[in-house]
């Protein structure tokens, strides 16, 4: 497969931004007044366990609709692609930047550990124990919050990728240190974004807000907000700050430029199992077969594997060996025939009739139409044929068979 390449475009993405404190620090509030900028377009606002949609719409100049859902992940999730589809729409014609606004996203992991919660109830361990002990502690086991996680990052995924601007709620506190032990060290406190453990990861701007103080950008994946990653220190936002200012002034987001992140996901790659299991099928053929060896399995064309004998063979030696047994057996290709072609005028056998009695004669049996030949017996005729042009003299004669 041949690199592509491009040059980067150094046009800033649609920002995703966390904005994140503690009790009444004014996080959604922020959202609120936001939505009063004449320099967005329709701002869609998901509650989620904060309850201060319609209150807020009192702030002056907010102008925002609230999303209705049912609680559940799947309406929250269903909400976020319906928006997205209309954030699409409004940025294919070229209109203000959709905006849409989750209020808070803490509830939507406690959303999803709470599903993985009450699976683990449903295993046969955990029955067992609640049966003995209704009040036991429950074992949520790695297979369920893997579960989680992939709802999460499946979510995230829409939000990284949204053609507008996308603000994001969590609650964050200062919490005791936990030490080897499990306990708590005495005296050392650290803070905690409250939702999943990659939240401010995927945000391009975090923002931490609290009553005591003014704002702070803890971190942002800019080249324009001054804040270099890993060298320079949070910087504290004027008393003043708004989210207009941040996202059109310091992120430098130009609505006629900006464009959706281009995240290309990790694909997980099958296993040599898997590929062999695909060479066995049936319904395989030999040009899928070279497909895999040139492509899917290149990088593991040296690993052992079962073979259909039960006995460990390269897996490249195997898709070798099986696509020559199925390319033989299928009906000769086109460049096979047209080869073929060649070769009979480079014999100088014009007559259809003669052609297709030598061929009978080099395979063994009566050929009435060239075209039926499989790919095996093809290339039978055109070795032969690539002989006797050599040497001119027939096939038949050559091996004694009669005519």
């Amino acid at each position: 497969m041949p690199l592509k390449t491009r040059r980067p475009t150094g046009a800033v993405p649609w920002p995703l931004i966390l904005i994140e404190g503690g009790e009444k620090a004014g996080k959604s509030w922020s959202c609120a007044e936001f939505s009063a900028s004449d320099r967005i377009g329709q701002m869609y606002w998901i509650d989620l366990g904060e309850g201060s949609a319609d209150e807020y719409g009192a702030i002056p100049g907010a102008d925002y609709l609230v999303v209705e859902h049912d609680g559940s992940f799947a309406s929250l999730y269903a909400a976020v692609e319906e928006v997205r589809a209309i954030a699409g729409q409004a940025a294919a014609k070229g209109e203000k930047p959709v905006v849409l606004t989750i209020d808070a996203m803490t509830a939507e992991w406690d959303l999803l550990k709470d599903w993985a919660h009450n699976r683990a109830k449903g295993s046969k361990s955990n029955r067992k124990k609640l049966a003995e002990d209704p009040n036991a502690e429950i074992s949520v086991s790695t297979n369920y919050w893997n579960d989680a996680n992939a709802r999460h990052g499946k979510l995230m995924r829409l939000l990284m990728t949204f053609p507008g601007i996308v603000l994001i709620t969590a609650r964050g506190k200062e919490v005791a240190v936990i030490g080897d032990n499990g306990q708590p060290v005495e005296g050392k406190k650290t803070y905690r974004v409250e939702g999943h453990k990659n939240l401010a990861f995927d945000a391009t701007c975090w923002v931490r807000v609290s009553r005591d103080g003014p704002g702070v950008v803890i971190g942002a994946r800019s080249v324009h907000a001054g804040i270099r990653p890993g060298r320079d220190e949070p910087r504290t936002l004027p008393g003043e700050w708004n989210l207009e200012w941040l996202v059109f002034e310091v992120l430098k987001c130009d609505p006629a430029k900006a464009h959706a992140r281009d995240l290309v996901e990790a694909k997980p790659e099958r296993t040599p199992e898997q590929i062999r299991d695909e060479v066995f099928d049936p319904a395989t053929n030999s040009a899928r077969l070279r497909e895999l060896y040139r492509g899917e399995a290149k990088s593991m064309l040296g690993v052992l594997v079962p073979n259909e004998h039960d006995k460990e063979e390269a897996l490249g030696a195997l898709i070798g060996r099986l696509g020559q047994a199925k390319a033989a057996a299928e009906p000769a290709t086109e460049q096979q025939l047209a080869h073929l072609a060649a070769l009979w005028g480079d014999a100088d056998m014009p007559d259809q009739d003669a052609r297709l009695k030598f061929t009978g004669e080099i395979l063994g049996r009566e050929v009435v139409e060239s075209d039926v030949l499989t790919g095996g017996e093809a290339d039978q005729v055109i070795k032969r044929l690539q002989a006797y042009i050599t040497q001119d003299s027939q096939p038949a004669k050559e091996q004694g068979v009669a005519a």
